[in-house]
């Protein structure tokens, strides 16, 4: 082979080699940006699914289902037998001593349904998620309010009030359950429990107004 012709492979050789490192490096390139973008775009999808996740969470954690139910009726129970034997020794007007004994009798007989019917439709008691845990908080509240309170003729308007716009509060929540609940069976059991709240709510306002 003459040296020219030598030089002439050689070259191609070279020409050859840089060729592939250019394309070598070209494919790393395109690799590497590959990878950024599937990387950020798997970001960006678990941070829709994240975002999916809590916005169905969130729909589910105000949504009234049995647990719910049972959890803000037991609260609403509980905290109105609480003050109604507050008010059953403490009162000093005859009638709203009266109203006070008869909301422990009720509410518990009402309690005792409810418990009947978790049993029934196999529920538990969620009484921590917000509106259970709120009406619990008020009831602890007024009840504390009441019970450092001095009796008198002011502790019976203070109680009666309170109790007309408790029983106003959880009728309204009551019939919204009963619209909205899923089951049949506890929808009725709800129709039922406000038509017993109705009539509470409706006795604490007439006695509120005698008291005027």
């Amino acid at each position: 082979m003459t040296g020219q012709a030598l030089r002439f492979t050689k070259l191609s050789l070279a020409l050859c080699v840089g060729a592939l490192g250019a394309c070598s490096k070209a494919d790393r390139a395109a690799d590497t940006a590959a990878a950024r973008t599937d990387s950020a775009a798997g970001r960006v999808d678990s941070a829709s699914t994240a975002m999916a996740n809590d916005s169905a969470n969130h729909k589910m954690g105000g949504a009234w289902t049995n647990d719910h139910i049972f959890g803000y009726v037991h609260n609403a129970d509980n905290g109105e037998i609480a003050l109604g034997k507050l008010a059953s020794t403490k009162a000093t007007n005859s009638v709203v001593k009266a109203f006070g004994a008869q909301m422990v009798k009720d509410h518990q007989a009402m309690m005792k349904d409810a418990h009947a019917l978790m049993a029934k439709v196999n529920a538990g008691v969620d009484s921590t998620w917000d509106d259970a845990k709120d009406l619990a908080g008020d009831g602890t509240e007024k009840l504390k309010e009441l019970t450092d309170k001095a009796k008198g003729a002011d502790w019976d308007k203070n109680y009666i009030e309170s109790q007309v716009d408790m029983h106003q509060r959880v009728l309204d929540k009551l019939q919204d359950a009963a619209k909205n609940s899923a089951d049949t069976t506890v929808a009725n059991a709800l129709t039922k429990a406000t038509a017993k709240v109705q009539e509470h709510l409706t006795k604490a306002q007439s006695i509120k107004a005698g008291l005027k």
